[in-house]
């Protein structure tokens, strides 16, 4: 069987080492691929966003399963133009996509689905934006309507700081066109957490709970990034929410685009808030997160690609997934400066210092000259699998301590909130 993943980050090594270890041991593409995904398929130089270069590749080469990691690509209906030449695609078309390319069209399915989420307005001028701020409590979000590389969300603690968001969205276009609209909403209290769930287009399968950190320091301090670690469960997310969070949040928004002739298939990500108003819906993603698959995807045991065939066909069912009882935690090892202006071709050493139930999931790097260099933000998610959560993150540490590049950057926190709970 032949697979081709598109994508070049920590998610798409994670989806590709977790394939290769299916019975039916399948031939591995990676679309454009990394240093890591090297080790494990053939690296093929398409960027991820060069939709009719991948079209073309997969034409000539016929793959039986396509596995989109990005959204971009699915936002640009990489997923339909496959389809269209009779290649199978795990992930969803143009239409339902937009569930994470418009916060807005997100939104109007929440609503008429009765999916409970927080307040919010919609704007594209900037003083009417501004002028209504008197109508929201502090802290409140601004919101970029479009995709903005999970660097499109901010959370105002002061008035001033709301209309400067609002101005650099809308006037100063820092965001280009995904900020051409912007939402007002409500902040909510309560931890964050992120369920990823399988779909078919009616059926839903939920994958085992997670949590991110988004913050680049210690203690959630500074700016947002795009995941600086995770872990797997999320204790917050208790074993009797699953069943109401798939019946009042996933397949009330599925049965919704439906409704307009829209068939979801692939991964639908939630991103919750469990607090004093219940259960939240604070956006929804169309694909697997990054890096919440680096700590979700080493807990499903048994075969991975039976179930997103069958999201494919139609047939999901719970009995397609086998979560493992472990515990996971991922640490994101970053560039220095990430995320803003950051050096790249770093020689990274201590890769070969593996530790037993741990693996490196590579980001941004690249092969140079027979070394492993960095070439993105984001360079390693080191992940470790143990019996409990804390031993996990503790492994991970262990396994991280190994490896070294210039001006390498890691949060020292991972789980911090569960281990407090």
């Amino acid at each position: 069987m032949k697979i081709l993943v598109v994508g070049g980050g920590g998610r798409e090594h994670a989806i590709a080492w977790r394939l290769s270890q299916d019975s039916c041991r399948p031939v591995l593409f990676c679309a454009p691929g990394n240093a890591g995904t090297a080790a494990l398929a053939q690296n093929v130089p398409i960027p991820a966003e060069d939709v009719p270069a991948l079209l073309a590749w997969a034409k000539a080469n016929r793959p039986d399963l396509t596995v989109v990691g990005p959204e971009v690509p699915l936002c640009m209906g990489i997923a339909d133009a496959f389809e269209a030449e009779g290649l199978r695609v795990f992930g969803p078309c143009k239409a339902a996509a937009r569930m994470e390319g418009s916060k807005l069209f997100s939104k109007e399915i929440m609503t008429a689905a009765g999916v409970p989420t927080a307040r919010s307005l919609a704007f594209a001028d900037a003083d009417a934006a501004v002028a209504a701020l008197d109508g929201f409590a502090l802290p409140v979000v601004i919101k970029a309507d479009g995709l903005a590389a999970g660097k499109g969300v901010v959370i105002a603690q002061t008035r001033e700081e709301a209309a400067a968001a609002i101005r650099a969205m809308l006037v100063d276009a820092v965001f280009g066109s995904a900020g051409a609209q912007v939402l007002i909403e409500d902040f909510l209290d309560g931890e964050e957490a992120s369920i990823l769930a399988l779909v078919d287009g009616e059926n839903a399968v939920i994958l085992p709970s997670s949590q991110d950190h988004k913050r680049i320091f210690d203690n959630d301090q500074g700016p947002n990034t795009g995941g600086m670690g995770a872990y797997s469960p999320a204790p917050v997310v208790t074993p009797d929410l699953l069943p109401v969070i798939k019946e009042r949040v996933i397949l009330p928004v599925v049965r919704e685009l439906k409704r307009r002739g829209i068939t979801y298939k692939g991964v639908l990500y939630a991103g919750l808030m469990i607090g004093p108003r219940g259960i939240n819906v604070l956006e929804f993603n169309a694909r697997f997160g990054d890096p919440e698959t680096q700590a979700v995807l080493p807990r499903i045991g048994g075969d991975l690609i039976p179930a997103l065939e069958a999201c494919i066909d139609g047939t999901l069912h719970d009995g397609l997934i086998n979560v493992r009882p472990e515990a996971a935690a991922t640490v994101v090892m970053a560039a220095g400066g990430y995320p803003g202006n950051y050096a790249k071709g770093n020689v990274i050493s201590g890769l070969g210092n593996a530790l037993p139930d741990t693996v490196v999931f590579h980001a941004g790097t690249a092969l140079k000259g027979g070394s492993v260099v960095t070439s993105g933000g984001r360079v390693l998610a080191v992940t470790a699998l143990s019996a409990d959560l804390e031993t996990a993150v503790a492994r991970a540490y262990e396994a991280v301590a190994k490896i070294s590049f210039d001006a390498a950057h890691y949060r020292t926190d991972i789980a911090h909130r569960a281990m407090k709970l």
